[in-house]
C-alpha cells in the first residue's frame, strides 16, 4: 500500500497596502487649515525685526519730518511751516556744507575706488601679492575714530607730515592742514581714502578671482596684454563688483561723520563741516530741533535719490525686461 504525500501548500505573499499620501493644492496650501501655516505662518517671526526697523528706522524719519515743519529748542515748540527750508537758502553755513558734501562724496567716490581697482589688479598675480592686499586691507580693521585720532596726531601743526617735510627741507610745504579750507577738507578725504580703499582691494580681489580663466587664455591667444586685456576683458567682467563698491562709496560719503567730527569737529568756523555735522550741530548742540531735522530730510533725499539714479543709471535693461515678462 503506497502513501500519498501531499505538498506543503507554499506560503501566501504578503500583501503590499500602499498609503496614498495627502496632498495639497497649491490654493490649499495658501489658505491653510486653521492651524499654523499658510502665508501668514512666519509672521510672528517677523515681527520683532519689523519693530526693530520701526522703532530705529521709520519713526525717527516721519518724527524728523514733522519737527522740520515746527520751531522747536527741545522745550517749546511753535509751528512754522515751510520757514526752516527757506532758511536752508540763506544759511551760508548751509551752503558750506552742501559744498564740502559733494567734495567728499567725489574725493571718496573716486579715490579709494580708483586706488583700490589698481591695488586689486597690480597684486593679482603678483608672487606676494596676498601679502600685500593684507597690509592695504590692515587700516580698514581700525574704526574711523581710531583712524581719525592717528591722522590727527600726523597733521596738526607740529605734527609727524610738518616734521619730516622740514627734516627733508621742504620747509614751505608745512602747513596748517586742519585749520584753513578747502585744505582741512581735503586732508580729511585723504585719510578716508587711507582707510576705505583696503574694503575696495578686497572687493576687487574676489570679482578679478571670479572672471573665468577660459575668458582671459582666449584673449591671450588673441594678442590682447597690458592695457588691451584691463580694458577689454578685466573691467567689464568687473562691472558687478564696481556697481557695489561705487554705490557703497557714494552712501558712506554722504553720511560722513565720525572722522570730520575727530579731526576738525566742522571747523574752523564751521568751515569743513558736512550735512551730517551740520544736521547734529543744530539738533543736538545748538537745540534747533526743527531747524536740524530739515537738514537731515534734505541729506536723506539726496542720499535716497542718489542711489536710486546711481542704480537705475547702472541697470536700465530691468524696466524693459521686467515689461517682457509681464506681457
Amino acid at each position: 500500500m503506497t502513501e500519498t504525500v501531499t505538498p506543503a501548500p507554499h506560503p501566501a505573499k504578503p500583501v503590499r497596502v500602499r498609503r496614498r499620501v495627502p496632498t495639497r493644492s497649491p490654493h490649499q496650501a495658501a489658505r491653510g487649515n486653521g492651524r499654523l501655516g499658510g502665508p501668514l505662518a512666519a509672521l510672528p517671526w517677523a515681527l520683532p525685526a519689523f519693530a526693530l526697523v520701526g522703532v530705529l528706522l521709520v519713526y525717527p524719519f516721519f518724527r524728523s519730518v514733522y519737527d522740520s515743519f515746527f520751531e522747536n529748542n527741545g522745550f517749546t515748540s511753535r509751528f512754522t511751516g515751510f520757514d526752516n527750508y527757506a532758511r536752508l537758502a540763506d544759511d551760508p553755513v548751509f551752503g558750506r556744507s552742501l559744498l564740502n558734501t559733494l567734495m567728499w562724496v567725489a574725493g571718496t567716490l573716486l579715490l579709494p575706488v580708483l586706488a583700490g581697482l589698481l591695488i586689486a589688479v597690480a597684486t593679482h598675480r603678483m608672487r606676494f601679492g596676498g601679502i600685500a592686499q593684507l597690509v592695504i586691507v590692515l587700516p580698514y580693521a581700525i574704526s574711523a575714530a581710531a583712524t581719525a585720532v592717528l591722522w590727527n596726531f600726523m597733521l596738526t601743526s607740529d605734527g609727524a607730515v610738518n616734521q619730516v617735510l622740514r627734516g627733508v627741507g621742504l620747509d614751505g610745504w608745512a602747513q596748517t592742514w586742519l585749520l584753513e579750507w578747502p585744505q582741512n577738507t581735503l586732508s580729511m578725504i585723504v585719510a578716508g581714502t587711507w582707510q576705505a580703499t583696503g574694503l575696495n582691494v578686497v572687493l576687487f580681489a574676489i570679482g578679478l578671482r571670479a572672471i573665468p580663466r577660459d575668458t582671459v587664455e582666449a584673449a591671450q591667444l588673441d594678442g590682447a596684454s597690458g592695457w588691451r586685456m584691463f580694458r577689454h576683458i578685466t573691467l567689464p567682467q568687473l562691472r558687478a563688483v564696481t556697481v557695489v563698491v561705487v554705490g557703497m562709496a557714494i552712501v558712506n560719503s554722504l553720511k560722513a561723520f565720525d572722522m570730520i567730527w575727530i579731526l576738525a569737529k566742522g571747523g574752523p568756523s564751521r568751515s569743513s563741516e558736512t550735512l551730517a555735522l551740520s544736521m547734529y550741530r543744530e539738533a543736538f548742540r545748538l537745540f534747533h530741533v526743527g531747524y536740524g531735522s530739515a537738514i537731515a530730510l534734505v541729506l536723506s533725499v539726496i542720499v535716497v535719490a542718489s542711489s536710486w539714479t546711481y542704480l537705475r543709471r547702472q541697470m536700465p535693461e530691468a524696466g524693459p525686461r521686467a515689461a517682457d515678462g509681464k506681457a
